[in-house]
């Protein structure tokens, strides 16, 4: 099994070289963990305390959790991974069900930021993308998707997101194997990747 994590900025369009390489692959050979499944159970939070959570923060996630998981996954054992709604900003009762598959890629903002989990890894991938792109498409998507103004994303953009994005996940950089600039239109870069994990595909077939 080859552990894959893939990190970037919001908006720096990891997500879509991550939905680049799984559709390159067949379906039963990989299987992608989202690090924003993995926010802390809330539960015993009030509604005013869930809304004050940074979610662009280390302290958001449950890091336990997710070692755990990919540690099953590793030792080919299933994993029920959890859903979160940012709605509720808790977790849903539902989970989705995760089988181990010859290439698991954990996606998402400070994916290399914890060390046992980067140690688990094969290959660490950075998606590094422009500030100016990434708040354009922040504001694109949080416009679009999440009914906030230009005004709430800029602001929130300077206040959380920018301060987070250079305390805890430009660092990061540091620890990635190749770095990706361009994000999803770096096609170059992607289809290098394709090859690297096809060639990984190929072995597990052979082997």
């Amino acid at each position: 099994m080859t552990i894959i994590g893939i990190a970037g900025g919001t908006g720096s369009g990891k997500t879509t070289v991550v939905k680049r390489i799984a559709e390159a692959l067949p379906p039963h050979y990989v299987a992608v963990v989202p690090l924003d499944s993995y926010y802390n159970d809330t539960t015993g939070m009030t509604d005013e305390e869930r809304h004050a959570i940074n979610f662009d923060h280390p302290d958001a996630f449950d890091w336990k959790l997710l070692t755990e998981h990919i540690k099953m996954l590793k030792a080919g054992e299933a994993v029920e991974q959890p859903t979160y709604s940012y709605l509720k900003c808790n977790r849903e009762s539902e989970t989705i069900h995760v089988e181990p598959k010859p290439v698991i890629i954990i996606e998402g903002i400070m994916t290399l930021l914890n060390k046992r989990l980067r140690e688990m890894m094969d290959l660490k991938i950075f998606v590094d993308t422009d500030s100016d792109e990434r708040l354009i498409r922040n504001i694109q998507r949080d416009v679009i998707e999440r009914g906030r103004t230009v005004d709430m994303v800029i602001d929130r953009y300077l206040k959380v997101l920018k301060p987070m994005h250079e305390q805890f996940i430009e660092p990061t950089k540091k620890y990635a194997d190749l770095i990706v600039p361009l994000g999803g239109e770096n096609n170059t870069g992607i289809n290098i990747l394709k090859a690297y994990i096809e060639g990984i595909v190929t072995k597990v077939r052979r082997d």
